[in-house]
């Protein structure tokens, strides 16, 4: 049975009068009127509720009583955040009576409180949690005091939307912190504290000395495993589960007196630390949440002994004290193996006797200037041992810190003989190509800048040279093979060069000799002959024989001496031109090259700027029926006028273009030129007329060519059947599926495909015969020596039984005169363009004898 409520805790009968009550009803008990019954009734109501008055009052008093006891200020807050209660304990702490507090908002506790301060104590309290938090509350004379405040759910004279909330005074906690950080500070023994992942949260300033850290330095990363090789007593690595830190915190347990070896990568410095690791729990945790380690440097205790000397040994580092007021000299085991000498040095002039002259007096007046200035050295000394052998050392060196006039100077000796030695390897590695071991580029660059700038050196030549057909090799028989003769060609270079000169490999298939004429002013001509002759024999590559030759450029270095890269250019000039006069052969640079090298640089810079400034046009020459005289198509050919250079032929800057790339963008405009050229005549009521456009090598290789071609197509609103793409037979030896791939994609669009030139380059008939193309153009060259030269009509009647076998259409360039077109009509080929007919004529022009012949136009 639920016990009774005492009316004044029941907000139903909060103002009740219990005295009046217990008055009416004892009168009704003497009432005569009433019944017997109704006044028996009446005395036991008045005896329930007096009992029930009596417990209330003195539930009451033990609630105050109990509220007064709490030693720490609590306060029952109704949830808009005014206070109902205080205890006496609160108004001791606040130094306030309770009734300058009670009915009054929280904010006069704790004015720093934001106006919304309930939400999230609310939002705790439903979940049936107790709100915690850290605040500053207020006494009565405006002094503040930190607590720590718990809130929790209260029923308070019958009312559920109140809380109750007790604070505690966090001052002395906070004193006793301060005590302990102070106390920390002033140890002697290294002090530092990790929490759970590792990380150093704190170290005291013993623990920053001992370890080398400055005061600006971040703990944190100062202490980076990147920069620290943690040893074991016995030197070897200290894996991380072994750290006395990892333990502590696996085991709970406290780890005492560990001896680990603390190596700084950088500075080289070790230190061995004697470490006992204390594990520290929150209250009502049963894992560690911070790891606190207290350490003492023991290095000078094991400075002399056996264990210490092996840890120098692994590490190859050894330790030494010298002091200067004697010269006496403390080596370790370590250090005495490192110089190697029969007896070990015992003063620092014995040690610098052991190193090179001039790193021997380096180390000698490093160490004096240490005293000094009470600086350190870090030093990379060279010496040889008593065996003979040399030997590579860093010696880093400071001040010993044992007062304001120390003699002393310590530090370590590092062995890195073997680092020395790769390093030399790899210089010499970084020097030589790794597949002729000739130098390479940089090394002969390097090379030939010393010998230029040294004014004892006589005149300075350089040879360029180039293999003639390399390439041919290289993708007929593939790298390997291509490979195979560079290495070859190398010894027949060196065979040449004999002990005259330094050769190098410059480039793929290109390679460089530097010789000094000395009292021989014509040895660059003389090698380069001698390495002529030595490309007379053939190559052979699996059962097959390769003629593979030789052109060289020869440049000389100016009588002020130069700079390496323009006398390679000199030379490289000098080397194309040998190779444009006739291959197997060298050349001199000489001023009039230079000449024409200005003018191609000056031809580049113009070229490049030529689409933007509107100098390009096109011109089409049309292509006509040899038997009725219609024109049926037209090739677009590009003209170029530049306001300096004047008119340019295309044989002087589409060769040019092609060897810098500018015909990449090039190709784009004309492509997108003859579309714009054949939607303008659509438009103007002419039909659809096929224009055939070169495609370059450059083009057809590097963007996505059916990509452009699309684009300029739906640009322009034409059908595929309106463009026809003109390739070099160097397509047809691509066997790629790329290229295959490329001719597809573009077939599908609906354009013509058109091998030029037909019968002048590699003639591939395995790969022609494989390609989706639609025709071949009879090559001008042969075209104009028909029908006199019988080579030449043989080569049109190959040709022209290759495209009909094959089923391919079949177009005659150059058709100059009556007798070739009767002859090509004889032949059999349907379609010819030339002068006979037109040269390449204006848009408007070709309008003209387009409309005169009635031309054949394309849907």
């Amino acid at each position: 049975m639920t016990k009774p409520r005492p009316a004044s805790m029941d907000a139903g009968h909060a103002t009740a009068d219990p005295a009046g009550l217990l008055g009416a009803l004892r009168g009704g008990v003497v009432d005569t009127s009433l019944t017997a019954e109704t006044r028996q009734l009446l005395a036991l109501a008045a005896s329930a509720i007096e009992r029930a008055h009596s417990e209330i009052q003195a539930e009451r008093l033990r609630y105050r009583a109990l509220f007064d006891a709490v030693p720490d200020p609590v306060s029952v807050i109704a949830f808009d955040g005014t206070v109902l209660d205080l205890n006496r304990a609160g108004m001791k702490a606040y130094n306030r009576p309770r009734d300058e507090i009670v009915g009054q908002p929280i904010h006069v506790l704790n004015p720093d409180l934001p106006r919304d301060h309930m939400l999230p104590v609310l939002d705790t309290l439903r979940r049936g949690d107790t709100y915690v938090v850290e605040v500053t509350n207020m006494r009565a004379d405006g002094s503040r005091f930190p607590v720590e405040v718990h809130s929790a759910n209260f029923h308070y004279e019958g009312r559920e939307d109140v809380l109750v909330a007790v604070a505690r005074d966090l001052s002395q906690r906070q004193e006793a912190e301060i005590r302990y950080r102070e106390l920390m500070e002033l140890i002697d023994k290294g002090i530092v504290i990790q929490d759970t992942a590792g990380r150093f949260v704190y170290g005291n300033s013993a623990a920053l000395r001992i370890l080398g850290i400055g005061n600006q330095e971040s703990l944190a990363e100062a202490m980076g495993d990147e920069h620290w090789l943690v040893l074991r007593e016995d030197g070897s690595p200290m894996p991380l589960e072994e750290y006395p830190a990892t333990r502590a915190m696996t085991t709970g347990r406290i780890i005492e007196s560990t001896l680990m070896g603390m190596q700084h990568r950088q500075r080289r410095q070790m230190v061995w630390l004697s470490v006992t690791v204390v594990p520290q729990f929150a209250p009502g945790a049963s894992t560690p949440h911070q790891m606190l380690s207290l350490f003492s440097d023991v290095t000078a205790i094991k400075r002399d002994s056996a264990m210490f000397d092996r840890v120098q040994a692994l590490a190859h580092i050894g330790g030494w004290e010298w002091d200067c007021a004697s010269d006496s000299l403390y080596l370790t085991h370590e250090s005495q193996r490192i110089i190697g000498q029969s007896e070990p040095p015992a003063s620092m002039r014995e040690l610098a006797g052991c190193l090179r002259s001039i790193d021997g007096v380096r180390l000698q007046v490093a160490a004096e200037a240490a005293l000094q200035a009470g600086s350190h050295f870090d030093l990379e000394l060279q010496g040889m041992r008593a065996d003979k052998r040399d030997f590579w050392v860093r010696a880093i060196g400071e001040p010993m810190r044992d007062g304001p006039a120390t003699t002393r100077v310590s530090g370590t000796l590092q062995d890195i003989t073997e680092r020395k030695q790769a390093e030399e390897t790899l210089r010499v590695q970084a020097r030589s190509d790794p597949l002729t071991g000739l130098m390479n580029r940089d090394a002969a660059l390097n090379e030939l800048e010393a010998r230029l700038a040294d004014p004892t050196q006589s005149q300075v030549a350089v040879l360029y040279i180039d293999l003639d057909r390399f390439k041919v090799v290289n993708d007929v028989l593939g790298h390997a093979a291509g490979d195979q003769l560079l290495v070859a060609a190398t010894e027949r270079i060196r065979r040449g060069v004999g002990t005259e000169g330094l050769i190098a490999r410059f480039g793929g298939d290109e390679f460089l000799v530097i010789c000094s004429c000395g009292d021989d002013p014509d040895r660059p001509q003389r090698i380069a002959g001698e390495i002529l002759g030595q490309f007379g024999e053939a190559f052979r590559f699996g059962g097959e024989e390769f003629g593979i030759t030789a052109s060289i450029g020869i440049a000389f270095a100016p009588p002020t001496g130069g700079r390496p890269q323009p006398m390679i250019q000199n030379a490289d000039m000098a080397m194309y031109d040998s190779k444009r006069r006739a291959r197997n052969g060298f050349q001199l640079f000489t001023p009039e090259l230079a000449q024409l090298q200005q003018e191609k640089l000056q031809l580049e810079t113009h070229l490049r700027r030529a689409a933007e400034e509107d100098e390009f046009q096109l011109v089409f020459q049309p292509q006509v029926d040899l038997r009725s005289g219609q024109v049926v198509a037209a090739e677009a050919l590009i003209r170029w006028n530049n306001r300096k250079l004047g008119e340019m032929r295309p044989d002087r800057f589409i060769a040019h273009a092609e060897s810098t790339g500018d015909i990449v963008r090039i190709g784009s405009w004309v492509l997108h030129e003859a579309c714009r050229q054949v939607a303008e005549w659509r438009d103007a009521g002419l039909g659809i007329v096929r224009v055939a456009v070169n495609v370059s090598y450059r083009q057809f290789t590097g963007d996505d060519l059916p990509r452009l071609v699309r684009e300029a197509l739906e640009m322009h609103r034409l059908p595929g059947s309106a463009l026809e793409l003109e390739f070099t037979e160097r397509v047809l030896i691509e066997d790629a599926p790329d290229t295959l791939k490329t001719f597809a994609d573009l077939r599908a669009l609906g354009v013509m495909l058109t091998i030029d030139d037909f019968g002048e380059g590699y003639s591939a008939l395995n790969y022609l015969r494989r390609l989706p193309i639609h025709g071949l153009k009879l090559s001008q060259l042969f075209v104009e020596g028909v029908p006199g030269n019988q080579s030449d009509v043989a080569v049109c009647q190959a040709v022209v039984g290759i495209a009909r076998s094959l089923g391919l259409g079949l177009v005659a360039e150059g058709v100059e005169s009556e007798a070739q077109r009767q002859f090509l009509l004889r032949l059999g080929v349907p379609v010819g363009q030339g002068f006979l007919f037109a040269p390449g004529l204006p848009a408007d022009e070709f309008v003209r004898q387009l409309e005169g012949t009635h031309v054949l136009t394309h849907a």
